[in-house]
């Protein structure tokens, strides 16, 4: 088992918007009170989408490709006199919006994971099936019931690989259901008068997504996660450990004929990949120096002549520092990666930008800070349109007994033309105008 030495990074979130939020982002200044002013540059219309009343723990969100639906993983908060699960739950949520377009919340969510203490992670939404997903999961309970996460005692953030973790897929319906508030307000009138009548209407009916019949898209022994289509949906890239292994490489399947394909086989951990836009490379994270520091790459994919991938043609690595850095997403261009650093310190993860081509050398490539909240901020993601981008944040309201907010799934409009600007300063000040100028930001459907 792999530690990296990180703070709480994907603590609790939960899933009732609260419109107090959008009058005013900050629900707990005494915690932070600067970050929507230092971060104004790039990102605004802050909203908080989880909550802590709902889950225990959450994160790792991402976009269908319509922007409709948001897929995460997360632990609830039980019932009194019940047990938490010690694992990751699977989770759909639709995106609420207003007449504008704008993001005010996450409607109810429905667990679409088999339960039965399964363990669960790594969400994705089909490209060209809206309804259709992946998911890693045990289906049942893994035999080795340490839990990942954040470990108080060490202070370390340490993933757990259970050998029964398979990729299955299966599509969603939506079913109608009451909604979390009603079920709440009955519950309280019937603990006041067991002889009560709740008073449901109409407008207490609410629309849930589930998920019908799933199975493994492929089954073998061994740690197979991390999936995440290509966008023609004909590839998986995925994160593979064979059985007892903690060395981790990155693997794609090929589904117009079933192969599978290893891609990154280094030495350490490689993970978390993802295809960029285009489809023509990938972007992961690795600890192949074997210091528990994880540094940022990219590869650029080797085609035949028919089209199928069939290795890899060139790997750029684009940090080599001290510090640990992680989930790397692409910008909806291509051009950047977003990614968790503990560039500030392992207690205040934040959301850094840097240029995806791999041209210039790893200390002429600027780190462009996004976020400035006091905590953890990380796992960054977009909307199918690039006008908003997801992520985990510790900037919402304590937890009785906490003493830091808990990570919650957060959501902002965000200025990637104010970004591409920003970044070819930087860019200047390191390799000289000329070179400066010719950077060039292509905007999201341009």
């Amino acid at each position: 088992m792999k530690s990296v030495a990180i703070v709480s990074l994907m603590c609790a979130t939960g899933l009732i918007w609260n419109p107090a939020l959008g009058a005013n982002p900050n629900p707990n200044p005494q915690w932070d009170d600067q970050w929507a002013t230092l971060e104004a540059p790039f990102l605004s219309d802050h909203v908080q989408l989880t909550s802590e009343t709902k889950y225990i723990k959450a994160g790792e969100n991402y976009f269908s490709p319509d922007g409709r639906f948001l897929i995460f993983q997360a632990i609830e908060i039980p019932q009194a006199g019940e047990v938490a699960s010690s694992h990751y739950g699977m989770y759909v949520a639709p995106v609420k919006r207003d007449e504008a377009g704008n993001i005010i919340g996450l409607g109810q969510a429905g667990e679409v994971s088999p339960g039965d203490g399964s363990a669960n992670t790594c969400g994705w939404f089909h490209p060209t099936e809206p309804m259709k997903i992946l998911f890693g999961t045990t289906s049942t309970a893994p035999a080795d019931e340490n839990v990942a996460g954040f470990q108080r005692k060490s202070s370390k953030y340490s993933w757990q690989f259970p050998i029964e973790m398979d990729i299955v897929a299966g599509t969603l319906k939506m079913a109608y259901v009451l909604s979390d508030e009603a079920q709440a307000r009955a519950k309280k009138l019937l603990e006041e008068d067991q002889t009560a009548t709740p008073d449901i209407s109409i407008d207490d009916i609410v629309s849930v997504p589930m998920l019908g019949e799933s199975k493994p898209i492929w089954e073998r022994k061994g740690y197979d996660a991390e999936g995440s289509w290509s966008a023609d949906g004909r590839y998986i890239l995925y994160t593979r450990l064979e059985p007892g292994s903690n060395n981790g490489d990155i693997w794609i399947y090929d589904s117009a004929d079933e192969s599978h394909l290893p891609l990154i086989t280094a030495d350490g951990y490689d993970g978390g990949p993802f295809f960029s836009p285009d489809g023509k490379s990938i972007c992961y994270r690795s600890d192949r120096r074997g210091d528990n520091q994880l540094q940022i790459f990219v590869a650029f994919l080797e085609f035949d002549e028919t089209g199928k991938v069939i290795g890899i043609e060139e790997e750029i690595q684009l940090t080599d520092n001290e510090h640990v850095n992680w989930a790397p997403f692409f910008s909806p261009d291509g051009q950047y990666l977003f990614y968790a650093s503990s560039e500030v310190s392992h207690a205040n993860y934040e959301v850094y930008a840097i240029d995806a081509s791999g041209e210039y050398e790893i200390d002429q490539t600027p780190h462009l800070r996004i976020t400035h909240a006091r905590g953890f901020d990380g796992l960054p993601a977009f909307s199918p349109d690039g006008q908003w981008m997801i992520w985990t944040a510790q900037r919402g309201a304590f937890r009785e007994g906490e003493d830091r907010p808990s990570s919650q799934v957060w959501g902002a409009k965000i200025d990637l033309d104010a970004v591409d600007q920003a970044y070819k300063s930087l860019l200047k000040e390191m390799i000289g105008e000329d070179e400066g100028d010719g950077f060039e930001y292509n905007a999201p459907g341009g």
